[in-house]
């Protein structure tokens, strides 16, 4: 695939802000569960992130078992006093796989979603909450899975539309369960979707969307045209875990990716999807099938499919990448290991994914790190990377070219700036 060099970029973050929720399921709370005895915090670097449309960096984290949200109107240099969403502490996911996911609609309400880790080995719950006052104040917390069951929902993805309709999807043991108190058998999990037309006023009923889907790999959620398609590993034949697609209002699940990954276990290794100007669907995963190994990008448009691309250096376990899109221009950010430190790779496009730039290291760090993710809108790029030694990083583009970043780009900014 030819190389080429990438024209400018100009600037211009996003945002906008939030406030008040109900949902129409309560929280499946039980005796057993409120006297279970706590399992510790987990380490907490994954962070959830956006722009929204004035251009402002919006943050999720989590700190000392509580979910805080900030803004930053400069690209990172500085945030807001971090605003509490949950005022009672929870034990919350935020460690790469799973993260908070933050949303911000077109009319200024930020939506939340992060799975709640429950006492019981793997179990946990989907939560949410909204601010429609610009992120000052949020609704309290409600639990969007309705099965009543303390079993295992985890890996969400959160998707909108914008104007006001919003989807929740997660991995849901709850048939797993189900078959096994009847004897049978059930392999994976099934995902699960939750719903609102009124941004997240209110939800209907939980759907299953799809059985039979790897236990722990996360789900990835765009937007398109013809409405909100989700991307997952799905169990093939006895225990293929390749990728699946499928548009979630019409149906019609396609097969994404044919690497032939047989493991009876689950890779904890999920992948990426974006959705650009021209309605194409630009893919990231990792595979160590019997047909390829390692990470690969590929698009899809229509009936035709574009072949794998390598991403990365294997020899440096590139991983976990992630993909971001605005109009024709591509990015594809993925963590590596050399042995020392970690550093946080990127490759882009302005050719909506037909040539690419070389791989660009951008950051390193010699402690633990989240995985690097890419934001794109409009004329803005920037990198977010939440680091244990150096906090959180945030990398603003002005200029995408084939050699290195422009000065601006060398930014670095700790995460005690954001008021925690």
């Amino acid at each position: 695939m030819r190389r080429q060099q990438i024209y400018h970029i100009a600037a211009m973050l996003l945002l906008s802000t939030s406030a008040a929720i109900h949902a129409s399921h309560p929280d499946p709370a039980s005796e057993d569960q409120a006297h279970a005895k706590p399992r510790p915090p987990k380490t907490t670097l994954g962070v959830g992130v956006t722009l929204d449309e004035s251009g402002r960096l919006w943050l999720a984290k989590v700190e000392n078992q509580q979910l805080l949200v900030a803004r930053s109107d400069d690209e990172g240099k500085s945030f807001s006093n971090p605003v509490v969403v949950t005022s009672e502490p929870e034990n919350i996911s935020a460690d790469g796989e799973n993260r908070p996911k933050i949303a911000v609609a077109r009319d200024g309400t930020v939506l939340l979603t992060w799975i709640q880790s429950l006492p019981q080995k793997y179990s946990g719950n989907v939560r949410f909450a909204r601010s429609t006052d610009s992120g000052r104040t949020f609704s309290k917390p409600v639990t969007l899975n309705d099965d009543g069951r303390i079993t295992s929902h985890r890996f969400d993805s959160l998707a909108i539309d914008g104007a006001g309709r919003v989807v929740v999807a997660w991995l849901d043991a709850r048939d797993r369960d189900a078959a096994r108190e009847q004897g049978g058998e059930f392999a994976g999990v099934s995902v699960y979707i939750a719903q609102s037309n009124d941004n997240g006023a209110s939800f209907g009923a939980n759907r299953r969307f799809q059985a039979h889907t790897c236990e722990c790999c996360r789900i990835a959620l765009a937007w398109t045209q013809e409405g909100p398609v989700v991307f997952w590993r799905n169990i093939f034949g006895v225990n293929t875990r390749d990728f699946a697609i499928a548009n979630l209002d019409k149906g019609g699940m396609r097969r994404a990716t044919d690497d032939e990954w047989r493991i009876d276990a689950c890779p904890h290794n999920g992948g990426g999807i974006a959705t650009d100007r021209q309605g194409q669907l630009h893919l990231v995963w990792f595979t160590n099938g019997a047909v390829r190994q390692g990470l690969f990008y590929k698009r899809l448009g229509g009936d035709w499919e574009s072949q794998p691309l390598p991403i990365g250096d294997p020899a440096a376990q590139a991983n976990h990448a992630s993909v971001a899109a605005e109009g024709k221009t591509v990015l594809l950010t993925w963590r590596e290991f050399d042995g020392s430190s970690y550093s946080a790779q990127m490759m882009y496009s302005n050719d909506s994914g037909v040539s690419w730039s070389g791989p660009q290291r951008l950051m390193e760090s010699a402690g633990a790190t989240d995985y690097p993710i890419p934001l794109i809108d409009g004329n803005k790029v920037l990198l977010v990377w939440n680091t244990a030694m150096e906090g959180l990083r945030v990398l603003p583009f002005d200029r995408l070219t084939a050699g290195k970043p422009s000065d601006k780009s060398s930014a670095k900014h700790a995460a005690d700036k954001t008021g925690g």
